[in-house]
Formats: structure tokens, sequence, C-alpha cells
């Protein structure tokens, strides 16, 4: 029997269908001809889908529309070690991030030192640059870099426990808060007290680091603010709710840091 399916339902079923077959929101978007942003709307269940895209999707995917919309519906149990494989990596990538609260003091001392001569660094630049070396890195490697849970509040992505960590490097004289006027106003920064411990660090971890310095650490405050705003990861949060590390994987460019293109071809 058909029932009325909310957005989110349908989202999270072609999610599944999706991923059993392999594919990559890219390549499944390029095939229904909308764009990757808008199937990854879909799959959280923020836009809702047509009855041609519908159509389009089943016939890519292999389901009958009536089967989809039925109560009882489920995926094809019938599938291939290759996808169970997949599945199986996927559900472990989706694991909780830790804080690697060494790791991640280590992080901002490095942004710190390479930061230190740039009057814009204030808390918000720093927030942002911390946001960006954390959600660039699972991007690419599916792993985390500090394992910071970050918030979505009205200014911008923030990690979590920022306060406590910072206090805790301040007390053992690892930085200094200090107040400069920057262009009429007051920001609060930090200066380095002492040198990150970069073997805390690996090659690909400092490189994406390194990225986001060269790309981002001239920005003024309202220029990262505003570019924050625009990523998957922010827009498709809730208020006052953490940030989902997953949502990396539905980035459309300038955001993307993977070559999407070059994955497609690999399958």
């Amino acid at each position: 029997m058909n029932i009325k399916l909310s957005q989110k339902q349908i989202g999270q079923r072609l999610t599944e269908l999706r991923k059993m077959k392999g594919l990559s929101q890219e390549n499944l978007a390029k095939s229904i001809k909308i764009s990757r942003p808008s199937l990854a709307q879909i799959e959280l269940g923020n836009r809702s889908v047509d009855v041609l895209e519908l159509q389009r999707l089943s016939l890519i995917l292999g389901f009958s529309l009536d089967d989809f919309m039925s109560k009882n519906f489920t995926v094809s149990q019938g599938v291939e070690c290759k996808a169970e494989a997949k599945s199986k990596k996927t559900n472990e990538r989706i694991a909780v991030p830790t804080l690697h609260v060494s790791k991640f003091k280590n992080v901002l001392l490095y942004i710190l030192e390479r930061c230190a001569g740039k009057p814009n660094v204030g808390e918000t630049v720093l927030y942002k640059l911390l946001y960006f070396s954390d959600f660039n890195y699972y991007e690419l490697y599916e792993e985390h870099l500090t394992g910071a849970k970050y918030r979505k509040l009205p200014y911008g992505p923030v990690p979590q426990k920022l306060d406590t960590i910072i206090a805790q490097m301040m007390e053992k004289g690892m930085i200094q808060r200090i107040k400069t006027e920057y262009y009429d106003k007051i920001q609060t920064r930090y200066i380095p007290l002492t040198k990150a411990d970069l073997t805390e660090l690996k090659a690909s971890e400092k490189e994406v680091i390194d990225k986001v310095i060269e790309q981002m650490s001239d920005w003024s405050a309202s220029a990262i603010s505003s570019y924050s705003h625009k990523d998957m990861p922010w827009l498709a949060s809730k208020e006052g709710e953490e940030i989902n590390y997953e949502l990396a994987f539905y980035r459309d460019a300038p955001f993307s840091v993977r070559n999407y293109g070059d994955e497609i071809e690999e399958q």
C-alpha cells in the first residue's frame, strides 16, 4: 500500500539506494540532470523531488515507483559483496568525531605561528581557519584531523570546548590573549608563546592546513565569515546544532577540495 512519504523519508531511501549502487552524488546528479547541491538537499530532506526527477532516479537506481512509495519498501538485499563493503565503510566513516585535545592545541599553535604577523587574524578568522582545516581534511581523507565538533552559530562555525582549551593553553603559557585595534574595531587576538609540536601532525594534515592558510589567512573577518556561510556543511545544518562532517561530501565548487571527476572515472 502506498503512503505519503515525507521529504526526509524520500531522501533517506534515495541515499540508501545510491550508496548500494556505489554511485557518488556527483555521478548520480549528472545522470538525472540536476546539480550536486540540489541532489544533496533532496537526500537531506530539505528539498522536494518532482515527478520527472523521481522517474529519472528510478531508472538509474533501478526501483519501481510503486514499491518506492510503499510503506514496507526496503532496499534489495541481493547486493554483491563489493556494495556491502562500501556500506560498511560508510558506516565506519560516520563515526562520531572524538576530540584529540593535544593535536587540536598543536594545530591551533601552528596556525597562529604561520599567521603571527597578520593583523586581520583575530578570533573570527582563526575559528574559520580551524573549521576549514578540519572539514577539508575530512573531505579528502575521510578521517578526522582534530576531531573537534563544530556548532552552527549566527556568526559562523565554532569548535566546541574552544574556550576551555584556550584557557588551558593560556594557563600553561602556550598562548597569550591580547586586544588590538583593527580598522577602528577592537578585536581579540592570540599570540603563540611556544612552538607547535609538528611530530603530532602527519604530512597530509600539515599540507591541508597550509593550503587553508595560503588561501584564506589574508581575508577579512567579514569575507571569511561570508564564505563559510555558503559552505554546504553550514547551509545544511540547523541553527545551534552540531555540523555533521559527512556534509563535506555534498560540497560543490569552489568549496570542494576533491577531484570528483577523477573519482567517477575510477568507479
